[in-house]
């Protein structure tokens, strides 16, 4: 590792040894790549409700994408992302001081991925999903809250998630099988 790839932070580190936590900007993406991902490529920046604007990001990019690689080529995309997302995850919660910070997003983009690509359907339908995943993020539910406090890990900000767009498709097939179409 060149010298010119080591950052300072001796002026963020706390008495008990953790370093204080970041405030990401653009400037604070700007040297790393897995940043930008884990960021949402700016996604994550936004002052309010970046969860949610993780996650609308994430559909923008499923509807310009969906449309060109379809179902099962969102699918391969979405595993992809998840396994490119878990080290750029890990490695900006580190350099941020916390492991699921806010602006972390990545894990939000690749949730609603897996969830739109298997829903699939039109405009209603994924708003739906979309809503229903964020309800579930935002409550977290058994599993979800104890993989929340305890896997302080790349892994766990994406499993969070991921089990997260589990309950968003469980309740959708749910939906459908009970009230149909």
């Amino acid at each position: 590792m060149a010298t010119s790839d080591v950052e300072d932070v001796t002026d963020r580190i706390q008495a008990d040894g953790r370093l204080r936590p970041v405030r990401p900007d653009f400037a604070f993406m700007k040297p790393r790549f897995a940043r930008w991902i884990a960021l949402g490529f700016g996604a994550g920046l936004s002052p309010t409700a970046p969860g949610t604007v993780g996650t609308l990001f994430g559909w923008a990019g499923y509807a310009l994408l969906a449309p060109v690689i379809g179902a099962a080529g969102m699918l391969a995309l979405t595993l992809l992302a998840l396994l490119i997302g878990i080290p750029a995850v890990e490695r900006t919660g580190r350099d941020l001081g916390v492991t699921d910070h806010g602006a972390i997003v990545w894990d939000e983009v690749v949730a609603i991925w897996l969830v739109l690509a298997v829903v699939g359907g039109g405009f209603t339908t994924q708003l739906v999903a979309v809503l229903l995943f964020r309800f579930f993020d935002i409550l977290k539910p058994p599993p979800v809250r104890l993989i929340d406090r305890r896997w302080k890990s790349g892994v766990g900000v994406m499993a969070d998630d991921l089990l997260a767009a589990a309950y968003t498709l469980l309740t959708m097939a749910l939906w459908q099988r009970v009230f149909g179409g």
